[in-house]
């Protein structure tokens, strides 16, 4: 098929990219003219696991343009990845989703076969219904009658594992009024679906994985599923990080706990790691969006609600815990240990690890951190503050620092050297904010330690 994706972004690029792999001939749109030359170059403006290999094999299927009317008026499906940012109330903004339909019809039915609109950027509820709305004015407007279908088709893409979830997803979840954009989108992803395409040499398939179910509901339901979702690991989250809270003052261990309770088949263990708490493009603004949409109802949501509240509390927590170890936060250097929001990824967009920077640096705090791959994100998104330094590696950053604190989950921070860390420091405190060291290691490392739920000695 061919296919025009509408925004290069992280699920555009993504979907793109992948389809592009499958077999389709797709073309990428985006306005951003230095984006565009990057892939015509096939390199990633975006650190994406294997993204940058993908996208020398799928030459010739995969091109770029700044132009949407020859990018879509001889497509079969169009599918619409812009951004849909936060409103001051919390919901998502959907003006570029609108725009970008408005575009795209004003370029489609130049061909006499029908074709597919497709939103893929998460909407609120009923968004569907208005691009449908939008694409029939304005075609009806420029007298040019053709058949277009609209669908949603929300992603479920977590960074840093897009590609993989891309080729091997749980389900593809379609929302249409008419059978013909049904068929259209099973047509689409018919090799994910069947499992039937050889896998990139970088991403096998998974031992034992079941074909993806295609969920074919109304739009609506669609649109409900992508929140609901979110909702739900954000809630997820927020449990664990609310157990582990008691945790600390009963004497267990979050880490036992959560490997108790994960291994029941109605729980799982996947997002049960307690720590600094959620972050990233998705679960902030999406539980925001979720909110504001019940609240256009006159429905209160008091799960999403605390869900959020315990997260915000998680950034607290970790001052707190600097401050149990130094007393006094104001003079002292504050090593920080990953600034992505997941390893993975060089996204920064809602990081936890940055609002916890901005805290520390509003009470009186020099800030030395070190990042893998985020570095030059965080630098622009941290550039009014001049207390903050960006340095080349861990142990830059422990140099005469009072305190560490790992804020990213990275591999690598794993195994830090913890000795040579400690010799470096000037005052021994390490906040483990992802619990991703052993307590005993570090306290015979000569620090002292502070995890979230967890019980040290």
């Amino acid at each position: 098929m061919r296919v025009a994706i509408i925004g290069a972004g992280y699920v555009g690029l993504t979907t793109g990219v992948a389809l592009a792999y499958l077999g389709h001939d797709v073309v990428a749109v985006d306005q951003d003219p230095a984006k565009v030359e990057l892939l015509r170059r096939r390199k990633s403006p975006i650190h994406e696991a294997g993204l940058g290999a993908l996208l020398e094999v799928v030459d010739p299927r995969f091109t770029a343009a700044s132009d949407v009317g020859s990018a879509v008026s001889s497509v079969d499906v169009v599918i619409i990845a812009v951004g849909t940012p936060p409103k001051p109330n919390g919901n998502a903004d959907t003006r570029h989703v609108e725009q970008a339909a408005r575009e795209v019809a004003e370029h489609l039915g130049l061909r006499p076969e029908p074709q597919t609109v497709v939103i893929k950027s998460t909407v609120p509820i009923g968004t569907h219904r208005r691009v449908k709305a939008v694409v029939e004015r304005t075609l009806s407007g420029i007298g040019r009658p053709a058949t277009v279908y609209v669908a949603s088709n929300p992603e479920f893409l977590r960074e840093g594992r897009a590609l993989r979830d891309m080729f091997y997803p749980d389900r593809i979840v379609v929302g249409a009024e008419d059978e013909a954009a049904f068929s259209y989108l099973r047509a689409l992803y018919q090799p994910i679906l069947d499992q039937s395409f050889i896998p990139p040499e970088f991403l096998d398939r998974p031992p034992g994985m079941k074909r993806p179910v295609f969920v074919a509901t109304d739009p609506s339901s669609a649109e409900m599923i992508k929140y609901a979702a979110n909702a739900f690991v954000a809630l997820k989250i927020s449990f664990i990080n609310e157990m582990a809270g008691l945790c600390e003052r009963v004497g267990a261990d979050v880490g036992e706990v959560a490997r108790g309770i994960g291994l029941d088949p109605r729980i799982g263990p996947d997002f049960l790691g307690a720590g600094l708490g959620w972050g990233g493009s998705c679960l902030p603004k999406d539980t925001a969006a979720l909110l504001g949409v019940a609240s256009e109802y006159g429905y209160r949501m008091p799960l999403v609600e605390a869900a959020r509240e315990i997260n915000e509390r998680q950034k607290l927590l970790a001052i707190e815990k600097l401050q149990a170890g130094l007393k006094v936060l104001r003079g002292r250097t504050i090593g920080v240990l990953g600034l992505a929001f997941k390893p993975g990824t060089d996204d920064v967009r809602e990081s936890v690890s940055l609002a916890v920077i901005r805290l520390l640096v509003e009470r009186g705090a020099h800030v030395r951190a070190h990042d893998p791959i985020a570095a030059a994100n965080a630098r622009t998104a941290l550039a009014d503050l001049d207390e903050v330094e960006l340095v080349a590696d861990p142990l830059e950053a422990a140099d005469g620092a009072d305190a560490l604190l790992i804020a990213t989950d990275w591999e690598e921070y794993r195994c830090l050297p913890l000795p040579a860390l400690a010799a470096r420091m000037r005052t021994r405190v390490l906040v483990d904010g992802r619990n991703l060291l052993r307590p005993d290691e570090a306290v015979q490392a000569g620090f002292t330690y502070f995890g979230f739920g967890r019980s040290v000695g």
